[in-house]
């Protein structure tokens, strides 16, 4: 526990005492004030270094001995707010913010395989991740195995001595199902690895994932948290949770002394806090997928509303998916929100009833229908985000998920004449308008 950084401590005392509710945390987690200027708001520190007050408290800053500021590829002011908001959002012990969501979810995992070991992964990903695990992690020498998210007998068996972590998306993007994460969680533990979760489409206003037992959070801040289509980023949150002394065997980059770091021991030096300490020292260090503190301070802003916003967004994207249930012209939907949907129940049990603002369906006529009913959107965007505050439309077998064979789409959840819908925060009667006429110009 020594040396740990004041930085990745999880609460003040007074936190400790009167722990704020997540709406309030949002608003005014990890800030302070500034001392020099007395700024209400978090100030954006757009410099790339920081100096030293003499050459041992460089050395100190180095060793990890004293928290503070080095150089802003691998931390900085603005960022170490979102940082320290989103570990209190999340409950966890300390966070990184990178680049976007893909290096996050690429760090989570080079922090703790390497050449020779393997992960295992729920199929049902957004493409990007599932490109990522199916061809560019073997081609590092790491192997990722896959398994539907339901089948848990098949995820159980990938498991080996070589396995580093259990990965999942809390709900799919884009196939809406949802992730039993405490079954998952429990499969996880019961081998000595720890369990991923990408918490991107929910956030933590629908899914407490820690609470449920995950190890480690990811977030595209692109998406839900930045809210507003201005800024890339990505988050990853420990848990502090998972005890790597205890399977040092299987974590020695955590638990053996690091050369390319001093020599420190990650679990001595940085006790719970271990994990993302390496994150930040050794893959964020030396491959520079660093935030920038304008980006940083923009997803802020957008943080400091979201739990409005998911409200409104899960309100209009349910009233949505009734709607086009009962529309003649529609062949399926699929929206967890649905009484009817196979994850209805999961639903429940994971995110309180609600299944956020991503829904899919099919049109009746395929995908050349698909294509003319995006193609006739008026207000909706044609665009591949997801979690803006507008609404939003694309076709994932032909973008998100263009890369991938036939036998990958199945496997990903992704049929060809699916449509995906990222519901947005306009009047909900707006929407409906939009999707009826392009409805109409597809028949």
């Amino acid at each position: 526990m020594k040396h740990i950084p004041q930085r990745l401590a999880l609460f003040t005392k007074k936190t400790e005492e009167t722990p704020m509710k997540l709406e309030t945390l949002a608003l005014h987690a990890g800030y302070d004030g500034d001392p020099a200027t007395h700024a209400a708001t978090t100030p954006i520190y757009q410099t790339t270094s920081f100096t030293f007050d003499d050459t041992q408290h460089g050395a100190d800053l180095f060793d990890l001995k004293v928290a503070g500021n080095i150089y802003t590829r691998i931390m900085n002011p603005t960022q170490a707010v979102l940082e320290q908001r989103l570990t209190e959002m999340e409950g966890g012990v300390g966070a990184l913010c990178v680049a976007s969501g893909m290096a996050a979810i690429t760090y989570s995992i080079q922090c703790l395989a390497s050449v020779g070991c393997n992960i295992v992964s729920t199929s049902q990903l957004y493409g990007g991740s599932y490109n990522l695990f199916a061809h560019t992690f073997p081609r590092q020498g790491i192997d990722v195995r896959f398994a539907s998210h339901d089948d848990y007998a098949a995820l159980e068996a990938h498991i080996d001595d070589n396995t580093r972590a259990l990965f999942c998306e809390s709900i799919g993007n884009p196939a809406g199902n949802v992730v039993d994460i405490v079954t998952l969680a429990e499969i996880a533990h019961r081998h000595g690895v720890p369990l991923i979760v990408d918490n991107t489409v929910p956030t933590p206003f629908l899914c407490k994932a820690f609470e449920l037992g995950a190890d480690i959070v990811i977030h595209s801040l692109t998406k839900y948290i930045g809210g507003h289509g201005t800024s890339i980023g990505g988050v990853i949150i420990d848990s502090g949770k998972f005890d790597w002394a205890a399977h040092a065997a299987r974590f020695p980059m955590l638990n053996e002394p690091d050369p390319s770091y001093h020599g420190v021991v990650y679990t001595e030096a940085l006790g719970p806090a271990a994990y993302i300490g390496r994150c930040r020292v050794v893959p964020l260090r030396n491959t520079g997928a660093a935030i920038s503190p304008l980006n940083a301070f923009l997803i802020m802003q957008g943080l400091e509303t979201l739990g409005l916003r998911m409200e409104r967004h899960c309100e209009n994207a349910q009233r949505v998916a009734e709607h086009l249930q009962r529309h003649p012209q529609v062949e399926w939907v699929s929206y967890a929100g649905l009484s009817d949907s196979p994850y209805h129940t999961l639903c429940k049990k994971i995110t309180g009833g609600k299944a956020s603002g991503i829904l899919s369906f099919g049109i009746r006529g395929g995908k050349a229908a698909g294509a003319q009913f995006i193609d006739a959107l008026q207000m909706i965007l044609r665009l591949v985000n997801i979690g803006d505050a507008k609404s939003l439309a694309c076709h994932p077998a032909t973008t998100t998920h263009r890369q991938l064979g036939p036998e990958e789409l199945v496997s990903a959840g992704v049929r060809e004449d699916m449509v995906r819908l990222s519901i947005g925060i306009e009047h909900v009667d707006d929407i409906i308008a939009d999707i009826d006429q392009a409805l109409a110009a597809a028949a």
